[in-house]
Order: C-alpha cells, then structure tokens, then sequence
C-alpha cells in the first residue's frame, strides 16, 4: 500500500515539476526589442515609453502593468481619436499574439511615465518592469532618446483637421519650441 503511495506522490511531483517547466520555458518566449523613452524638457512631467513586445509562444499573452524607477506613477496608455481629437487612455491590458508582436509606439500603445522624479535627458538610463498577465515580470532597461516632441500622426499646423493641442503636457503653447505645428520639433 505504501508503494502506491510513493508512486502517486512521485508521478504527481513529476507532473507538477514539468508543468512548471513548459510554463519557464512559455515566459522566456516574450521578449522586448528596440526599447527607448522620450526624452522631455526640462518643464514636462510626463513622458512615454515605447517598444517592440514579440510572444514566441502558443498562447495570446498580456502586458498588465508596469512600474518604474523614473516615477511616481506609470501605466499602459493607448491614444485614440475622439472626434479629431486625439486623447490619451489608460488601458487595463495589452494583448501580445501568439506567435506575433505588439508595436508599443508614439500615438498608440505605450508606457506612460507619470510624474516624472526629474525630466528625462537624451542618454538617461530608464528601467521598467512589464508585468504580465500569469504574474511574470519582464524586466527591461532602456534609455531616453530624442524624438519629435509633438505626436507624428498630427502633421498640420494647430487648430487644423486634427485639432490638436501644441504645448498640453509639453510645458508650452503653440510655436513655443514647435515652430507653430504640432508634430516637429525645431
């Protein structure tokens, strides 16, 4: 009697044991390329971050949450147009296909960095930890870069089709440091 005993523990310990094997080797497959974060002035308390997230693995994965050491608060964002207008959204979850990718980029998904603890210069180190919808963290370095300061799919000058708002969360007004349109930075 006690040898079946042995042999049900033994064969559950094995189950569980390779369960947790397929499931290491499932999280390895998602991994984060091309990673960087928008370099602010000094008057922006926010900035974003933005990267390529590829799954490699047989299930649909979600990036949940994030966290990083730049500020205070950081959140998954996605922009859509309200009637023109073009606002950013919290998202509760970015979904990463099987066997495919999620582009994280200005104008759409990205890592939203809340209440900056100082503005992030061009080269400043930034360290964000992606958390994912089985709880696995996936932790990614990267660094700010410069790039266009307005939002690149908003190419007219302010108050054009896009009704767009130059300076919002930027420190100034229109043709403050954006040559009067929204999108191009000097």
């Amino acid at each position: 009697m006690k040898s079946y005993r042995y042999t049900a523990l033994l064969i559950l310990f094995l189950s569980i044991m390779a369960s947790a094997l397929v499931v290491a080797a499932d999280n390895s497959a998602v991994t984060v390329e091309n990673a960087y974060a928008r370099a602010v002035p000094p008057t922006a308390r926010n900035s974003g971050a933005y990267m390529l997230i590829r799954n490699d693995s047989d299930q649909t994965r979600k990036a949940v949450s994030a966290k990083s050491n730049v500020s205070q608060v950081t959140e998954l964002h996605n922009h859509i147009n309200d009637n023109g207008v073009m606002r950013m959204r919290h998202v509760d979850a970015i979904e990463i296909p099987a066997h495919g990718s999620v582009e994280l980029k200005p104008g759409g998904y990205h890592v939203m960095l809340i209440n900056l603890n100082q503005p992030l210069k061009p080269g400043d180190p930034v360290h964000i930890d992606l958390t994912l919808d089985d709880g696995t963290v996936l932790p990614i370095d990267l660094e700010a870069r410069r790039i266009g300061m307005g939002m690149g799919m908003m190419k007219g000058k302010c108050g054009g089709s896009m009704r767009c708002k130059c300076g919002s969360g930027m420190g100034g007004k229109c043709g403050s440091g954006m040559n009067g349109k929204c999108g191009t930075a000097k």
